[in-house]
């Protein structure tokens, strides 16, 4: 059978207003500003996707609860970053993010990954999660098996999990994924400016050990010697960190770049993350990680000192796992930095 155009028209129109009759009352939730920021920019540039659709947690339950209004769908990305205590600071009084959302919609989707929580006050586990499932009416869950960003083998994401682990393993190879260590802060920072001019998208990321307040002034990751530094941690009210094209002449945070994609990402192991070679093991120095932040709201918590060790080891995690073609490390601590490249020496 055959259509004219007017009347194919017409029928793509039609198709478009029955679906924007079901889609008026739905939210995208990411409780992460560099995300947030990011969703409502692509939100101006795609055809019924909505800036207003767009939404962080807090405000969004705070809107809904004031209307006494319930959406269709909330889809939460980064759901590991939900609160799941109450932040009197960002203006959050209830006992859990997850939870309250529930209340405010016929169907929640969820993403989640213990593996990327970065603050006590979001600190998860399974049993709470699992209390919040037994009050739905229906639940279906799906396991994630399989990543996507990195184009790497086995080998090296299971060398980066073990690092996660704090073992060290013999440097993986792979002909289409390249890691690399380097002795000084300057050449990874060399190299990662020469693969942004080749692929874009490449940048230097650090532990949050360096420090930095918001006040305006400019702080910087440095150099174990002191004879380099990078700009550090720097944001914007207008552009995502990454997609900056002047920060690659920086370094930047976890809060700038977990949920993006780089194309290579050079890894600046700070202060907090020290090598032992007695007991042939990564060693996570909590006291020296300065994003104090990430420890506010132990009050629950039963082991306080493992729980801190887990946000820093998560971070890492991260940072790693940033890259799709390569992953440039350097190490603050030296015994790490040469361990790291008397590894790197057996593959040359």
């Amino acid at each position: 059978m055959l259509y004219s155009v007017q009347s194919l028209i017409q029928f793509k129109r039609d198709q478009e207003k029955l679906l924007l009759h079901y889609i008026k009352k739905n939210y995208l939730v990411v409780n992460h500003e560099e995300m947030y920021k990011t969703y409502k920019d692509i939100a101006k540039h795609v055809k019924h996707l909505k800036a207003k659709n767009f939404a962080k947690p807090t405000p969004l339950i705070i809107k809904l609860q004031a209307d006494s209004k319930n959406v269709d769908i909330i889809f939460v990305d980064e759901a590991h970053l939900l609160l799941t205590k109450s932040d009197t600071y960002n203006n959050f009084h209830e006992n859990n993010h997850l939870e309250e959302l529930l209340k405010l919609a016929k169907v929640v989707v969820i993403i989640f990954d213990q593996d990327q929580v970065l603050k006590l006050k979001s600190l998860w586990n399974m049993q709470s999660l699992e209390m919040l499932k037994k009050k739905s009416s229906y639940v279906e869950e799906y396991q994630l098996t399989n990543q996507f960003r990195m184009q790497a083998n086995d080998d090296v994401t299971e060398w980066i999990n073990a690092f996660k682990r704090k073992k060290l393993m013999k440097f993986p190879i792979d002909a289409k994924y390249e890691v690399k260590v380097f002795e000084t802060l300057k050449e990874m920072s060399e190299a990662i400016k020469h693969q942004n001019e080749l692929f874009g998208l490449s940048r230097v990321v650090s532990t949050f050990d360096f420090l930095h307040k918001k006040d305006g002034d400019t702080y910087y990751v440095k150099e174990s010697n002191g004879d380099y530094q990078l700009p550090w941690n720097t944001t914007s009210p207008k552009f995502t960190w990454a997609e900056n094209p002047n920060t690659v002449h920086e370094a930047g945070s976890i809060y700038t770049i977990q949920g993006f994609d780089l194309n290579f990402v050079g890894v600046v192991l700070g202060l907090s993350v020290k090598y032992n070679e007695f007991k042939d093991e990564i060693v996570i120095d909590t006291d020296l990680y300065m994003d104090k932040g990430a420890y506010t709201g132990m009050d629950g918590i039963e082991n306080v000192a493992e729980a801190k060790e887990k946000i820093v080891l998560n971070s890492l995690n991260i940072l790693m796992k940033r890259g799709i073609k390569g992953l440039y490390i350097y190490a603050y601590d030296e015994k790490l930095r040469s361990k790291l490249l008397a590894y790197q020496s057996m593959n040359l």
